[in-house]
């Protein structure tokens, strides 16, 4: 049976595992109450059956201690307190392994369905479970309808292994009154261990049903629209126009950062107008030239101009400048293969200092460096 949200779509989808966390997060998980009560009643009937003996002969030297006072603390202002006190302090040894068992019970009971969860969201209070128009549709939902036939289901099945239990034990009730009081009281407990065990057993039979009904309901309230599950998805991983933005924004801040370093290239070779690429050769490392910039159209005419106004070489070669532009990542050494040609230019470009700076003699044409045919790019 499929849901509608409140757009009037159809919630057919599976829950995400988003979905599934969040509604973890707030409390909302497949819990049974039959399975708890299961846990509770078998638990005591067990604890009764196992310590039964035990709190037998206790309850018999409690009654002793109570109808066994001495005459003087009859007459006594403060016995009379001291002896209940002693008497509660007993009573409570007593019971307290039962007690014991059945405070394990009932934080296991509940955990066994949906495991160990505490949510101080599902403890916030609701109002929207104050309106009236809600309640009434809660009342008259598909859950109501079953909550009632498993109420009347559970008291049907109780009152038959109870009238069972009745009838098995009818004889051993009749026969209490004529049996001496330490022996009712044992024979009682016995009674009621084995009654309760019995009426546990009953229970079984409704957590069955119960368990998987809940965890259907559960997924029932967590399933999605198809919209719902896109709009998740757009929100993990980011709407299309956010994504745009913020990779423009990368390239913006690489471009500058880029820009920021072709003040320090020795030499910026381009296509002329299609690519520029900006190198750096640091003499004192011993290693090959390195690719400070690089860009095509728009940016490698950025990258000419910014070398311009600081003075840089700018050398047109074609089959070079594509070359490192295809072969080279910014902030990496070019490929051995380049070698030779790089060393051609930069050599160029040395002398062309020497000369501008008055200290040699004017160097001859570019020169026109060899490609090797792997690294070599046309247009």
């Amino acid at each position: 049976m499929s849901q509608e949200s409140d757009s009037g779509q159809e919630k057919t989808e599976d829950p995400t595992e988003k979905r599934l966390k969040e509604s973890r997060d707030k409390g909302q998980i497949a819990r049974s109450k039959e399975l708890n009560t299961l846990a509770v009643v078998m638990c005591s009937a067990v604890g009764l059956i196992m310590f039964g003996p035990a709190m037998f002969r206790l309850l018999i030297d409690l009654m002793t201690y109570n109808f066994s006072l001495e005459r003087d603390a009859l007459f006594a202002t403060d016995s009379m307190g001291l002896h209940l006190l002693e008497s509660v302090n007993m009573g409570l040894m007593i019971l307290a392994p039962l007690f014991f068992i059945l405070f394990v019970a009932s934080i296991v009971g509940p955990i066994m369905l949906g495991g160990w969860l505490f949510s101080g969201k599902s403890l916030a209070p609701k109002f929207s479970r104050m309106n009236p128009l809600a309640g009434l549709k809660r009342m008259f939902s598909l859950k109501a309808l079953v909550e009632l036939l498993k109420a009347l289901a559970k008291f049907l099945v109780v009152l038959a292994m109870a009238l069972l239990v009745l009838a098995f034990f009818q004889n051993d009730m009749l026969e209490l009154d004529s049996e001496p009081l330490p022996d009712a009281i044992g024979h009682s407990l016995w009674i009621l261990g084995t009654a309760l065990f019995f009426l546990a057993c009953s229970l079984i039979l409704i957590a069955v049903v119960d368990i998987p009904f809940q965890l259907w309901d559960n997924k029932q309230k967590l399933k999605m629209t198809k919209q719902e599950v896109r709009d998740e998805f757009k929100d993990s991983e980011g709407k299309p126009e956010v994504k745009g933005r913020i990779r423009q924004l990368q390239r913006e801040m690489a471009e500058r950062r880029m820009m920021g370093e072709v003040p320090q290239a020795d030499v910026v070779i381009t296509n002329p107008t299609h690519f520029a690429v900006a190198l750096k050769y640091d003499p004192l490392n011993a290693g090959a030239p390195v690719l400070v910039a690089k860009g095509a159209d728009f940016v490698a005419q950025r990258i000419r101009e910014v070398a311009t106004e600081h003075n840089v070489v700018v050398l047109e070669s074609p089959p070079l400048a594509r070359a490192v532009f295809y072969s080279t990542e910014l902030d990496q050494q070019i490929p051995a293969g380049l070698y030779l040609a790089v060393a051609q230019v930069l050599a160029y470009v040395f002398q062309l200092r020497q000369y501008r700076a008055g200290q040699g003699k004017r160097p001859g044409p570019m020169p026109n460096p060899d490609i090797p045919e792997d690294l070599r790019k046309d247009e």
